[in-house]
Order: structure tokens, then sequence, then C-alpha cells
């Protein structure tokens, strides 16, 4: 017989405490059975005359409720299985509503209440919260690609108020607890050594009469939204200008944010019962959908890589990482130390001069400053975390470092002239290089020790982009790999290992993507247009835009090592080097593509003169559904080539890598399940057509050519991939 999800006990006074504790499982998550189960144990507190009040709280050490459980998600087949999972959501808040009126229900939250966890919290008469920074309240169902399912979009905007309400379920943020009382979420902020202590005697307190005390805050807006909230034209003002923002945030690609919009004024406007229906019939329709069903996949991707060590021997195991040197304090160097000292790790921070060092050192001044700001830390960790990153212009405390990671000039001669410095100065180190194109191997090539040499290949903004991308060289060894993994996911990213060649993964599939961008360019077609064109594809910035921020000199290096690697296949246009040649670096130089100089901050506009610099290139029009196109196929394309050559350990991992390393839009589920959507054989036909049009850039990879003579996919149906490289 399996271990019980509830426990209770019930002390003087009457005030029985329920405890949800998932068997087997680090965190408590709503399953299949939660309806049941719940309700027995509601039934016999209930029925026991000497229960008063009770108390909800979890058995786990640092975790409310996380949501549901997302698998359930993966079993369901029809609309009408997951409109019926809803509604036994609603019924089992319902019950536990319903008994809250009689014997009064405190939730005592610690650690995440999200999703299904805070629609039980919702349920209860009151909620109480530690003031832990563990503790975090939302409903991020939205990011799943569906709605809170449970009575969230009904119960939220009755506590909190409607703006405050759309606020929380259209984005799926959450909030930590001192802001969730200010919302009016939760009543009470207390030290976690208390929590059971104060929510016994506010139940206690609730049985007596004494109402729930909420203290009124007046926040700048308060009177603004009730002004609107009151009336039903400050109402539909209120809803008319909620659609227009999501319309404007998802551009039509993520259904999840309007539909709970609908569901949330169809609760105000035709009642409660009428709520509930309409919210679980929209989850049901969208739990069967593609968008959800992509969202989910990458879901469990991530959590897949959350296990994966990064090498196929499971009994290596990863070194100990106390302190990591830093070679070079620029825009990248920065931002790795500053995320390497937010996870408590020592940085050695190193540059040329110290001028070169206190730009970089300000820069994570900065990060904190604003994480101080937003009440993120308090300015003592502010200085605790600083103090974490000593500067230098030599290698005085390199020799105790037990990674280095070089961050400098993108040229082979330079790293490898690093690498010597470094082996001499820490010889016990892990050499770990960033760059975004140069292969691993060739660097090591001037190594002592080349089994210690790998890639670890960050994304700018480094505190904000998720992926870091390892790359394994031929002669680096399995506990380099793994240490450098476990490191990657202590400083809070999502790691994906990739074997070495020139552009490894990310930079070799994002080279043909902008390089078709600049053919289109040289055919006509405006800057804007392309940009346009792909934006509503789904990606957050068009490939030239891209090409601004991350700076035309570097595209310009990147495509020649592309083009010297791989031939006429990756060959940009004739005279698109003259952009870089002209001093047009992009966003940098404040020009390139777009202007940023003489507009207003965050703004720009396409610099019309490029044009002319380009030859006078007579101005064209092509359909945006073919700009789109031939843009996305190149990139789906190198991705196949990267998988059939090994370079890729799985399609899973590609799916990853273009998702959260190059924006490639979660909601079509990356590369490979986007080839499965469309199916082989048809992005092989397209990729033909383009071919006998435009030549050998166009040529299929292998792989694909295979699969779409025999049918095959990428990922199979339960989710997994079905092909996968040794490594």
């Amino acid at each position: 017989m399996a271990a019980p999800t509830f426990r209770f006990d019930v002390q003087a006074g009457g005030v029985a405490t329920i405890f949800m504790d998932v068997p087997g499982e680090p965190v408590n998550t709503l399953r299949p059975d939660f309806e049941e189960e719940l309700s027995g144990i509601l039934s016999r507190l209930d029925g026991d005359a000497q229960v008063k009040a009770i108390v909800f709280a979890s058995g786990k050490p640092d975790s409310f409720i996380v949501g549901a459980d997302v698998s359930m998600f993966t079993r369901i087949r029809t609309q009408a299985e997951a409109t019926a999972l809803s509604r036994g959501g609603q019924q089992a808040m319902e019950r536990l509503e319903e008994l809250s009126r009689r014997k009064p229900v405190v939730a005592a939250i610690h650690g995440p209440a999200l999703g299904g966890g805070l629609e039980v919290a919702l349920a209860c008469a009151s909620r109480i919260a530690t003031d832990d920074r563990r503790t975090q309240l939302g409903q991020p169902e939205v990011q799943l690609g569906v709605i809170p399912g449970a009575g969230g979009t009904q119960r939220l905007p009755r506590l909190v108020g409607i703006a405050q309400a759309l606020d929380l379920i259209l984005t799926g943020k959450s909030v930590r607890a001192a802001k969730a009382r200010k919302l009016g979420l939760v009543d009470e902020v207390v030290p976690k050594a208390i929590l059971l202590e104060v929510a016994r005697k506010r139940a206690a307190e609730l049985a007596g009469g004494k109402p729930v005390h909420r203290r009124e805050v007046m926040r700048p807006q308060a009177l603004q939204e009730v002004a609107l909230e009151d009336n039903p034209i400050g109402r539909r003002f209120l809803f008319h200008e909620a659609r227009k923002s999501v319309r404007k945030r998802t551009r039509g690609h993520y259904p999840a944010p309007e539909k709970a919009l609908e569901a949330v004024r169809i609760g105000i406007e035709e009642g409660a019962e009428a709520g509930y229906r309409a919210e679980a019939e929209r989850f049901g329709e969208l739990v069967v959908g593609e968008v959800a069903r992509h969202l989910v996949e990458i879901f469990f991707a991530t959590q897949e890589l959350k296990k994966d060590t990064g090498v196929d021997d499971r009994s290596v195991k990863p070194g100990k990482v106390e302190k990591i040197g830093m070679l070079g304090a620029g825009l990248m160097g920065a931002g790795i130390a500053y995320v390497a000292a937010e996870a408590g790790i020592v940085v050695r921070l190193k540059d040329r001069d110290d001028a070169a060092l206190g730009r970089g050192l300000r820069q994570i001044a900065g990060v904190l400053d604003e994480r101080v700001k937003r009440k993120r830390l308090t300015f003592r960790e502010r200085e605790e975390k600083l103090a974490l990153v000593p500067g230098t212009t030599d290698y005085s405390g390199f020799k105790s470092c037990d990674v280095v990671i070089e961050a400098v000039f993108e040229d082979l001669a330079v790293k490898q002239t690093t690498l010597k410095e470094v082996e001499r100065e820490a010889p016990s180190a892990i050499f770990a290089s960033n760059t975004s194109s140069i292969p691993i191997g060739r660097i090591a090539e001037a190594a002592q020790r080349p089994e210690k040499v790998i890639g670890m290949h960050f994304f700018s903004p480094v505190d904000k982009m998720p992926l870091l991308e390892v790359i394994r060289a031929r002669g680096t060894d399995a506990q380099t790999v793994a240490t450098v993994v476990a490191l990657g996911k202590r400083i809070g990213k999502t790691v994906i290992v990739v074997n070495d060649g020139p552009g490894f993964y990310t930079s070799r599939i994002l080279g043909p993507y902008l390089n078709e961008a600049s053919w289109l360019l040289l055919e006509g077609v405006a800057v804007d247009e392309i940009d346009s064109a792909l934006v509503d594809f789904g990606f957050p910035v068009g490939p030239l835009q891209l090409l601004d921020e991350v700076g035309i000199d570097v595209g310009s290096k990147v495509a020649h090592i592309m083009r010297d690697a791989f031939g006429d296949r990756m060959k940009p246009p004739e005279g698109f080097e003259r952009i870089a040649a002209s001093g047009r670096l992009g966003r940098k130089a404040k020009k390139g593509f777009y202007r940023y100089e003489g507009v207003a901050k965050g703004e720009k506009t396409v610099d019309e003169s490029v044009y002319e610099l380009l030859g006078g290139v007579r101005r064209g029009s092509i359909p945006r559904e073919e700009i789109a196109e031939r843009c996305v196929l190149q990139m789906v394309n190198e991705a196949a080539y990267c998988l059939g050559e090994g370079i890729l350990r799985s399609p899973r991992d590609g799916d990853v890598g273009a998702i959260f390393g190059l924006g490639w839009p979660p909601f079509r589920g990356g590369p490979f399940r986007y080839a499965d959507s469309l199916g082989t054989s048809r992005l092989v036909e397209r990729l033909d057509a383009y071919r006998a049009r435009f030549g050998m850039r166009f040529q299929p990879a292998p792989l694909l050519s295979e699969m779409a003579r025999t049918g095959g996919k990428f990922h199979d149906r339960s989710g997994g991939s079905v092909r996968r490289a040794s490594s």
C-alpha cells in the first residue's frame, strides 16, 4: 500500500495541522489522486467534533506546493479529459473552501506556492507566509501554455483585485512574501521558525470569531484601480487595455494569456459559476493544443538536463570548485564573474590594467545595486557578494583557482598565449575558453595538459541569458566535462554539452541564419522588413538587429571562420564586409543597420545610408513568408548537419540550445520539434526548391534527406529524442 500524502495532528485547543508530504518526492505537486486524498482527510477533520480549526502546511522542508504534476498533461489525449481534470481540481478547492467556512483553514506557506499550490492557499480562510527568500507565490501556468485550472482565475481577482490578479496570471510571474502582503495575497509574514505557531494561533482566533486582519496598503495606483474595477465601464476599459497589452506581447503566438483573461472577465461579469466553467473549458482547450505541448516538452527537456552530468559514464564525479579565475573584465568576463559570485563562489578577476578592471567591477556593482533597488538583496548582501570578486592586473592569486575561464580577444594566437600563461600560473586548474567560434581543439594544441582544456560558451547578457554551451574537445577528459557541467548548474545555467567543431552548435546554426538575412538585404529587402518578418515568426528580435547587438565586426569575423570551415555553403554575400569596414559595428558604435544616436533612449531607426554603402542595391519586395522561411530553414538545416556529424548529443540538446541561447520561439518547440511538425519530407522539398534558385547554401543535410526518405522523426511520440551521439 502506498504511503499517504496527508497526515495530521490535533493540538490542545482543537487546532488540527494537515501536513502534505508527497511520498518519495523532493517537493509537493498536485497529482491525479490529490482530489480524492484531500477529500478524505477533510472529511475526517470535518467529522471530528474536537477539531475547531485547521492549519494546512507542507511536510517538505523548503517547499509548500510547486504546482500540478506536469507529467499529467502528457497523458491527456482529449480536450474532455483535460476539462475534467480542471473540474476535479476546482471541486477539491471548493471542498476546502466550504469546510473553511465552518472550521477556518489557515495556509502556512514556506517555500514556493505556485500554480495549484497557490490555488490551495486561495481556498483557505487566511494565508501566512515566511519571510524566507525561497517563499514565492504565483500562477505561472501561462509559461507552460495553459491557465490556472483549479479556481485561480476566479479567487485571485476577488482577493487582490482585477488589475493585480491579471498582472500575476497573464505574465506568470511570482512575488515574494513581502510583496504578496502588500497585494493582500497573504495576511502575515513571519520568520520560518514561528510559522506553525502563528498559523495555529490565527486559526484558533478565526474559530473564535475574530476576523482576519488584513492590513490596507494604499498603493499609488490603488484608487485608480478601485475606480476602474467598481463600475462596468471601468471594467470594460480595464479588460480592453489588458487584451491589447497581451496581443502586443504575444503577437498572437501564445493563446493562454488571452484565454485566462476571458475566464477572469466571465467570472467578474457573469458570476463565479460561469467563471469556473469558462476556466475549465479553456484549460481543456489549451492543454491539448500544440503550443502547450511544445512548452511542456521544453519543460521536461530542461528537467532532464538538470540530471545530466554531461558524460555517459555515471561513475565519473565532478571535481570541487571553490575558486574561479576570470581573465578579462569586459562585458562577458564581468558578467561571468557576477553569476559565479551570486552563487557564492570566489572569483579572481583579471584584466590588463586598472582602468579595464575598474570598468568590470563597476559593471558587477551596477547589477548588484539594481538588485538592492528592487529589494532582491540587502545592502549587506550586496557588499558580501562584491567582496567575492577581488580584482588584479597580474596572476597573483590564480595558483589556488580550480577553474580559469578566459574571455579575451577572439583570436586563436591570443587564446593560445593565454592558455600557456594559465598552465604556468595555475598548474592544477581547468582552462575554459568562452570563445564563440574557435574550435577548442585548436586552442588546446598549445596545451601541456589538453585533457584539462574545455569550452564554456556563455551568452550575453550573462546574468539574463540562461544557456551555457559546454564544448568537449577530442582530448578533454570526462572529469573535466563533469566538473564544468556541475559548475554551470551551480551558477544557475541550463547546460548542454556539445562536441568540438567550428562554431560548435549555437554559433554554427546562427551563422547561416544571419547569412541568409544578409543575402536578402543584398537582394533589396529593407532592413526593417527582414527583422519584422522574423519577429512575426516568433524571434524576440530580427537577425539584423541581432547583428547590431552582437557587433557587426564580430559577426563578420565568425562568418569568415564558417566560410573557411564549410566552404561555399556558408559563403557570405559579396560586399557585405564594407559595413564593418565603414565603422558600423552596431549598437556599441551607435550605428549599424540602425541608428542609435539622436533617437529616444531604447529606440532605433533604420539607417537608410546602409543601402548606399552596399552599392545602392535596388529596393525590391519579397513576400514576408519567404523572408522568414529562408532564414529559418537555414537554421533548421544546419542543426540537422550538427546532429548528423555528432556535434550534438541529441535533438533535445539542439532544441534547448536554440531556445535558451538564440531566442528560437519556444512555442515552436526548437529546430528539431519544428522539423517534426513540418515533416522532414516537406522540409527537404522546400530546401530543394531554394537550392534550385540559390545554390549550395540550401543543400539539405544528409541526415535530413535520409529521414525524409524513411519518414523518420527526430523525437518519438513519448517526448524522447530518438537519436543520440555518444560523448
